[in-house]
């Protein structure tokens, strides 16, 4: 067993993890933070991104362990300090950006980061961007119009697919 200690939402937290232990199960099973979906755990669906140091990963793919002394975001962190939504979350309900919910949590980390780096993106950029996000739902383009509202753009000329 191996020592972690890492701020999680602004929150220190430790545990004891054995070396092969992800860092999405430490959150899911350890911390108790089940909004970081597990589906796939091969990297492939992005239902598990999480911020760490401030990158988006994916930590299905990333040891616990490889976490220790980071600063780690989950989509238990993203709401506003009064428990609202944030505008991402927001833009994701009134655009209609979700519909089972599964891969939303991803989604909202994924855009967050997207637009700490570019905050006014293209629906060409959103779109390439979302690449590693698997939606089996909503076929993306309520995904993308939310991602676009969520940046402060006009999405009123986007048409419904």
């Amino acid at each position: 067993m191996t020592q972690v200690s890492m701020t999680v939402n602004g929150k220190a937290v430790s545990g004891d993890v054995e070396g092969r232990t992800l860092l999405s199960d430490f959150l899911r099973t350890d911390l108790y933070l089940t909004g970081t979906h597990i589906g796939c755990d091969t990297s492939q669906c992005g239902a598990c991104v999480v911020h760490v140091n401030g990158v988006a990963v994916k930590s299905c793919t990333m040891f616990a362990a490889e976490a220790d002394g980071a600063d780690v975001g989950t989509i238990e962190g993203q709401a506003n300090a009064d428990g609202s939504l944030n505008v991402i979350q927001q833009a994701f309900q009134d655009h209609h950006g979700l519909q089972c919910g599964f891969c939303t949590p991803g989604m909202v980390m994924t855009t967050a980061a997207l637009l700490k780096e570019n905050p006014k993106p293209t629906e060409t950029e959103v779109r390439a961007h979302l690449e590693g996000n698997i939606c089996r739902c909503t076929g993306y383009h309520n995904i993308v119009k939310a991602i676009l509202a969520a940046s402060g753009q006009d999405v009123s000329a986007i048409a419904a697919e």
